[in-house]
């Protein structure tokens, strides 16, 4: 866990390096980090955020390819959500029910939690929740699962990958020449996570005032 939290804040480093350890693989490798974090249940704290942010930092460099960037990682967001909605509808609550080592692969309450953001945003829910860690790789889980139809699925998966991808590569893209932002990128994943969770934190205390 610990390792893992480093990397999370050292994102920029790792990325550095594996820019100039694998070449033009890294598209390949930020497209499955992209795809996995959206389309497997079981992997909802890869740093989808963090490192779109980064892939846009390293695009301003010159490192990589903004265009390309840009079309692969939309193309990963959209079909990594599509994926978990298919699992959704096949499998239903039953992919609560697989374990590894004794513990569940799915959190009853990271299920309840995106249940709560559906019950607040309707369908729209598949967008905002592009921007929201944990809840973005559950939310087209739990549409599959209330048999939303494909076809309204389909349009919100779009317009979501495509502002998230566009919205937070292009933020690292046009502040990546800012001295400041390069030499304070963990303050920046903080930020990035303390904007993410607001909505959560907001619905959080109105829900408790309301119980009182």
């Amino acid at each position: 866990m610990e390792s893992f939290l480093d990397l999370f804040l050292h994102l920029d480093e790792a990325l550095k390096q594996a820019i100039v350890d694998y070449g033009n693989w890294i598209y390949v490798i930020m497209f499955a980090i992209i795809f996995i974090e959206t389309g497997l249940i079981v992997m909802p704290f890869l740093p989808g955020d963090s490192l779109l942010f980064a892939a846009g930092l390293f695009a301003s460099y010159g490192d990589l390819n903004i265009a390309l960037l840009l079309g692969l990682l939309f193309v990963a967001a959209v079909l990594g959500d599509a994926l978990n909605y298919s699992v959704g509808k096949r499998l239903g609550m039953r992919a609560t029910k697989f374990k590894l080592l004794g513990r569940n692969l799915v959190k009853q309450e990271h299920l309840d939690k995106t249940h709560d953001f559906y019950e607040k945003y309707g369908p729209k829910a598949i967008i905002i929740a592009r921007f929201v860690p944990i809840v973005r790789t559950f939310a087209p889980f739990v549409a599959g699962v209330g048999n939303m139809t494909y076809k309204k699925f389909a349009t919100y998966n779009v317009v979501g990958a495509f502002l998230w991808v566009f919205g937070v590569t292009l933020v690292g893209y046009l502040l990546g020449e800012i001295k400041w932002v390069q030499e304070n990128f963990k303050i920046i994943v903080f930020g990035i996570i303390f904007i993410s969770i607001v909505p959560i934190i907001i619905e959080f205390i109105k829900h408790r005032f309301a119980k009182k």
